[in-house]
């Protein structure tokens, strides 16, 4: 089941109790500096349009709307930090804790985590690499995103390495016939596309991930029926993931689009969601 909450994360998280997720997957705000924007748009035969397409077709492009986010802080940690001390007191005993952001803050960030959980519970950055958009001309290009994984004890904690995809070998003539096959199993570092402008994952909400990603963090750091959460839920995408494996999830979110997004993409599942301000049970 998806559980949709509207409303700033610090008012909804206290009334959780301690150890509720058995793992928590967060995509906050990068601290990019502007507001992050999206846009989508309609294109139609009109024999009256504004351009020429296939086979000198006429078409029309219609702007259907925009969402957007305002992405800027003067104190990003001060921000972030009583969000973290929720999530660490939100996490049940063998539960992992994903915190996804990039270059910006990341390492701010590591510092403030090993703060609240203990430098022995950090178990992984992750670097989710992709090559997609605009090259930069004065400095190498930023195309990866950093995740950082931390436990809530430092040795025992769910990690289903088995139920993981396989990747390809880079060499397989040099494994052989049968490992190559199979596949090995992930480093700490993930290629994957982000999603695509005119795919079917597409929402139009900006910033969304895609689920080959976090359908990864589900199957390895979690088991079916388990309570998940995410309380930066955006489009809902990490909701996604969870709900088609199987297991249980709350997602927060204090932008009205993100809503609406969720409202859309949910009509079809179990989902409750909120009319208009929901709080925890």
């Amino acid at each position: 089941m998806i559980e949709v909450f509207f409303g700033d994360n610090l008012d909804v998280l206290p009334g959780f109790a301690a150890g509720r997720f058995d793992l928590i997957y967060i995509d906050p705000p990068f601290n990019t500096g502007k507001v992050q924007a999206r846009t989508q748009l309609a294109t139609a035969r009109d024999p009256d349009g504004d351009r020429t397409g296939f086979q000198g077709e006429r078409y029309r492009t219609t702007r259907l709307a925009t969402r957007s986010y305002p992405d800027a802080f003067d104190n990003y940690l001060g921000f972030l930090e009583p969000r973290l001390r929720e999530a660490h007191r939100l996490l049940a005993p063998t539960a992992s804790l994903f915190v996804h952001l990039d270059y910006r803050e990341v390492h701010y960030a590591k510092v403030l985590l090993d703060q609240i959980f203990g430098r022995d519970c950090f178990q992984n950055e992750i670097i989710w690499a992709y090559d997609y958009g605009a090259r930069a001309t004065k400095r190498w290009s930023a195309k990866h995103d950093n995740i950082l994984w931390y436990t809530r004890h430092p040795t025992t904690y769910t990690f289903h390495l088995t139920e993981v995809d396989r990747i390809p070998y880079m060499a397989p003539e040099l494994v052989g016939p049968e490992k190559a096959a199979r596949g090995k199993t992930p480093t700490d570092t993930w290629w994957h596309t982000i999603v695509s402008p005119t795919g079917h994952e597409k929402t139009g909400y900006p910033t969304q991930k895609p689920l080959g990603v976090l359908e990864r963090i589900v199957k390895v750091h979690s088991s079916p029926g388990m309570q998940l959460g995410d309380f930066f839920a955006g489009s809902g995408s990490f909701g996604d993931a969870a709900d088609r494996l199987g297991r249980d999830v709350v997602l927060i979110d204090n932008n009205p689009a993100a809503i609406d997004v969720m409202r859309r993409r949910f009509a079809a599942r179990d989902v409750r969601l909120p009319t208009p301000l929901a709080r925890p049970a």
